[in-house]
């Protein structure tokens, strides 16, 4: 029977994607495990593999458009097989784009009968969200994203601007002249403006703290040049500090569940799994990788993942699950020899752990000065998730385990 080709849920709390690019054409054969599609999330532009092998076929998304997570886009047809035409399955999908606040369900109709529609706004999903929030007439707004869509930061330009964005028309007409932005010049990448985009939503919208600690990391460091003398010549990847951090975080999480949370919008939920994510430079900005269930890794197997992820990131290979169901977040920028910094959270985590480089220092040590290794670190938390208290006592058992890491 044909199989559905739907928008994927690629991480937590999304609604909807974006069609970035189709990689097959209608009426192209695919193989299963090929890749069919690209989508950009809030993380990341992700490919996405067929399901199945047949006739790809019914392509009813164009790259650009935003759909909800879950509603049909194509089918994978086998030889004999049409593309199905049930009546209530395309009013179902019409209610959806509805529901999204892309176009109205006489657009989605018009669509299958149309190459494209030609009256819509583009905005993101996201900075909708907003606008709506904010009382600001998305009508009058010009967006400085890719082919003109609107993002989170024209919002705000918006809303900060002398006159709010929806005043009456009988108004002065400088009004909305002073809503809009012009397009950024360069145009940013996907990567960069998603990231700008979410950090600039988080900021805005988290109510952050933030708790520093300075640990001595004389035995991280040992443990390290054990686990290298060990490792030899083999062709193993090299262990690092941040697959040691990696792995006390996620023995820290494991005490402190408050931290290895979300923040659902009315409740808190607390997950199961522990999956941390890393946060990766590429070349026109930053993706973060997961490395899932990293409490019940070898540091071996932790440096493994975390190098494989840097490299699919670095070449624009990352899959859906190399970025999706992160639980809490490492930023490391000790090998930019940076002393320390604050992070700012990924949305709807809980927390973010900034760590900077490892550095000699004069300290006291049994009332005496003496030259130390010393990490610092500054936890970023979601106060609606997370309190002072419970900040303080997670780092308390992370600096332990530093100091103890085997």
């Amino acid at each position: 029977m044909p199989i559905s080709v739907v928008m994927p849920a690629l991480e937590m709390a999304q609604d909807t994607g974006k069609l970035v690019s189709w990689r097959k054409q209608d009426g192209e054969k695919v193989t299963k495990g090929e890749i069919l599609l690209e989508v950009e999330t809030d993380k990341a532009v992700v490919e996405v593999e067929a399901l199945a092998d047949g006739i790809l076929a019914g392509i009813k998304a164009a790259p650009g458009d935003v759909i909800p997570v879950g509603q049909t886009i194509a089918w994978i047809l086998a030889s004999g097989e049409s593309v199905p035409t049930d009546k209530s399955s395309n009013r179902s999908a019409g209610s959806a784009v509805q529901k999204s606040g892309v176009i109205s369900p006489e657009a989605a109709q018009s669509r299958q009968d149309a190459p494209a529609a030609t009256n819509r706004v583009r905005i993101s999903p996201k900075a909708r969200r907003l606008a709506q929030e904010r009382g600001i007439d998305i009508a009058l707004l010009r967006g400085s994203g890719a082919d003109g869509e609107i993002l989170v930061s024209d919002v705000l330009a918006a809303e900060s601007s002398a006159t709010p964005a929806n005043a009456a028309p009988s108004q002065s007409p400088k009004v909305a002249a002073s809503a809009k932005v012009s397009p950024a010049t360069p145009t940013l990448s996907s990567v960069a403006r998603l990231m700008a985009e979410r950090t600039t939503q988080s900021w805005v919208t988290v109510p952050h703290f933030f708790v520093v600690r300075d640990v001595d990391a004389s035995e991280l460091n040992s443990v390290r040049e054990k686990l290298l003398r060990s490792q030899g010549d083999s062709r193993q990847t090299r262990i690092s500090h941040t697959d040691l951090l990696i792995s006390a975080v996620a023995r820290s999480l494991e005490k402190h569940p408050q931290l290895n949370a979300s923040w659902t919008g009315q409740t808190i939920k607390h997950h199961g799994e522990i999956n941390i994510g890393i946060a990766m430079a590429v070349q026109d900005g930053v993706v973060t990788g997961v490395v899932r269930n990293a409490n019940k890794l070898q540091f071996a197997e932790i440096a493994r993942q975390r190098s494989e992820l840097a490299d699919r990131a670095r070449s624009g290979r990352l899959k859906p699950a190399d970025i999706s169901d992160a639980t809490f977040t490492i930023s490391n920028l000790g090998m930019y020899h940076v002393d320390s910094f604050t992070a700012i959270i990924v949305p709807p985590q809980a927390a973010i752990l900034a760590v900077g480089a490892i550095a000699e220092r004069v300290v006291a040590v049994e009332g005496k000065p003496a030259v130390r290794p010393i990490i610092s670190m500054t936890l970023s938390c979601d106060h609606r998730v997370v309190d002072g208290a419970r900040a303080a006592e997670f780092m308390e058992t992370l600096a332990t385990i530093i100091r103890s890491p085997a």
